[in-house]
């Protein structure tokens, strides 16, 4: 097989399990760097695949790792130390003299945002910025796929739950950031380009409501709840501290009306029209029956 030019980090997370499928689907090598030997199922049925077992925090790791690539999708998992991490990589890559950083980032990134996530993403942006490596920023509005985090709600009871008003939000499938990645990791033209990555329309928690009634046959509610409410809700479901405050930091952005924006960055870039929101609800129905 051809040297992998490509190293994919995140491998095993939403996003990067669906681009490390379309890079499969394309014949295309790639290194995959993970942080154990857990969940590499996938991955390990994909002959394209090399898999490197090592740590964002490991700087000789990560340099061995980059030996001979070209391109480098800096993903990682949600946790409090996410900037560090993502920064080793930053810098790590601008050692190796990869040519080209895709990162994913967030819809609205900006340093001087009340969002911690947002002001992080725009930190490590602004550094990859200042290395003078080329690079693209994919920045994806919220995943249809978190929605399955209620989905035993939605089963049992008929209802899921937010702090979010009637606001409306430009909803992203998660198949759709891997489509767009993928083309920023396997052509030219997308050098330092930042792609605000949304789905086809807006719409509220209410509406989305509406859709999961009409696809499973039943009544399902939106039940919109205080910021208060919502964040005792999250920290009784064990997350930690700093994700709570950033769940209702996220969670007030949007209630605002600042996600509400549509963009055709899908279709511009793969040629393919977005994933709507009532397309999602029926490739995961079975999750929500």
């Amino acid at each position: 097989m051809t040297q992998a030019k490509i190293l994919i980090s995140g491998a095993t997370g939403n996003v990067g399990s669906q681009l490390v499928r379309r890079l499969s689907a394309l014949n295309t090598p790639f290194k995959a760097l993970v942080r154990s030997s857990d969940n590499l199922e996938l991955l390990k049925c994909l002959p394209q695949a090399e898999i490197i077992i090592g740590d964002l925090a490991d700087e000789p790791k990560l340099l061995d790792a980059m030996q001979g690539i070209e391109k480098a999708f800096l993903l990682t998992n949600s946790s409090e130390h996410a900037e560090q991490l993502q920064l080793n990589f930053v810098y790590a890559a601008h050692r190796s003299g990869i040519k080209h950083l895709v990162k994913l980032s967030q819809f609205a990134a900006n340093e001087n945002s009340p969002v911690r996530f947002l002001r992080y993403h725009a930190r490590v942006e602004n550094k990859v910025k200042e290395l003078g490596l080329s690079y693209t920023f994919l920045r994806p509005n919220l995943y249809m796929q978190g929605l399955i985090a209620f989905k035993d709600y939605i089963k049992k009871d008929g209802k899921f739950y937010a702090s979010v008003g009637n606001a409306a939000i430009s909803a992203v499938d998660i198949r759709d950031i891997a489509a767009v990645a993928a083309k920023a990791l396997t052509e030219t033209g997308h050098e330092n380009k930042i792609y605000n990555i949304t789905g086809k329309d807006a719409i509220t928690h209410y509406q989305m409501a509406d859709v999961f009634s009409r696809v499973l046959g039943k009544k399902i509610m939106f039940i919109d709840v205080t910021p208060d409410q919502m964040e005792e809700a999250i920290r009784a479901a064990g997350f930690p501290e700093w994700q709570v405050k950033g769940l209702i930091e996220d969670y007030a952005h949007y209630a605002r009306g600042e996600a509400a924006e549509v963009y055709d960055t899908v279709s511009d870039v793969t040629n393919m029209a977005p994933t709507g929101f009532e397309q999602f609800v029926n490739d995961y129905k079975e999750l929500f029956k």
